[in-house]
């Protein structure tokens, strides 16, 4: 008898888990919200678009990315301002292969590198931009590359290489711009190739966007497209937010003024709240050139404003040379940044590092000092 009874409690015990088991897994099912996060599309307003994943680790810290071209004196790059210098550019031919400026180019990345780490700031590769250094624009050459699973495979092969030979910190892609569903849909592919072999050497993925936004408007621009997708697969978005000079005609101070600072922010915000994305992978794009009323007229670096009166940083204009400049002067940077930063965004990007004038009137210092303020800008 005393083994049946316990036998019988044992029994009971096991029923009792079993059952509160069960219950629970019928809460979980009928409580859990359909419309999870990373797997909501905005172009098709369902869950099929994209695959449910878990959530990534959020970034603990504002980064401030600066490009560099690559000719630029890798001496010369405050790399103490930096949590990112983005190497610019390697040239996607359309079959695949990578190509840069020469030795000059090789040599200048490498000591970028070397340069770089000295003060714990990580450095990646930008692949395209807008001009080919064969000539023209780079998007043909992009878009080929990607369009084909063997090209952009051999393209994925031939950056991981140079990521894993020169110990760089990842891959910007800087595709210029899709403009055609199926574009979007290669970039996103592009994208996810990349990230599947970034992630398991703790590389870092960014992306270069166009704005989305008309200057003059404030609406949003159909012409450029980004799946979702491409999001998900992405540590960083940096957000171009200038070159606004060229929608409705040209106007120089169309540039990047605050107010289409401000509808781009919003924007991008939105969308991302509505994709169910962590705001935090967006950077803000600034400006750190002048564009000119006179179209005749060439740009000119921030730089070389401040030289030739270090009062200018406090405006957004000047004239020289019969003409008026526009730009963003340290005022509307710091307006930026405080912009950026109450809505969630995860930090600011300046394109590019080497067109900034250094000191008191520097545009990344400006861009720290605020970021600072905010308290929570470390390098990692």
């Amino acid at each position: 008898m005393k083994l049946s009874r316990k036998l019988a409690i044992s029994l009971l015990i096991c029923l009792i888990f079993i059952g509160g088991f069960l219950t629970g897994s019928l809460f979980i099912s009928y409580s859990t919200p359909s419309n999870q996060p990373y797997g909501y599309s905005l172009a098709t307003g369902s869950m099929k678009a994209l695959p449910i994943k878990a959530m990534p680790d959020l970034l603990e810290d504002r980064v401030v990315i600066g490009y560099v071209q690559d000719f630029r004196d890798p001496e010369k790059t405050m790399y103490n301002e930096y949590t990112h210098i983005i190497f610019s550019f390697a040239h996607p031919s359309a079959d695949g292969k990578v190509m840069l400026n020469g030795d000059m180019a090789w040599d200048n990345l490498r000591k970028t590198v070397m340069l770089a780490k000295k003060h714990n700031t990580k450095v990646m590769l930008a692949v395209g931009g807008w001009y080919h250094i064969t000539g023209g624009e780079s998007y043909t050459y992009f878009k080929q590359a990607i369009s084909r699973e063997p090209s952009r495979k051999r393209l994925v092969n031939e950056l991981m290489s140079i990521v894993e030979n020169e110990k760089l910190d990842g891959i910007d892609i800087d595709f210029e711009h899709p403009r055609s569903e199926a574009d979007a849909i290669n970039l996103a592919a592009f994208a996810k190739d990349l990230k599947l072999r970034l992630e398991p050497l703790n590389k870092k993925l960014s992306v270069a966007v166009y704005s989305k936004i008309n200057a003059v408007t404030g609406e949003e621009v159909d012409s450029v497209i980004f799946k979702p997708e491409l999001f998900l697969h992405t540590d960083y978005v940096n957000i171009m937010a200038y070159d606004g000079q060229w929608d409705g005609g040209y106007h120089a101070a169309n540039l990047a003024p605050y107010k289409f600072t401000e509808s781009v922010v919003h924007f991008w915000g939105d969308y991302f709240e509505r994709l169910g994305l962590e705001k935090k992978k967006l950077v803000l794009g600034i400006p750190a050139y002048a564009q000119p009323e006179n179209l005749s007229k060439k740009q000119l670096t921030y730089s070389s404003i401040i030289k030739k009166d270090s009062g200018n940083a406090q405006s957004d204009s000047f004239s020289a040379n019969g003409t008026v400049y526009f730009y963003n002067g340290k005022p509307t940077v710091a307006k930026k940044t405080e912009l950026a930063l109450e809505e969630g965004f995860g930090g600011m990007m300046i394109w590019e590092a080497g067109h900034d004038s250094i000191g008191d009137t520097s545009l990344v210092g400006t861009i720290n000092d605020v970021i600072k303020q905010d308290g929570k800008l470390t390098k990692n």
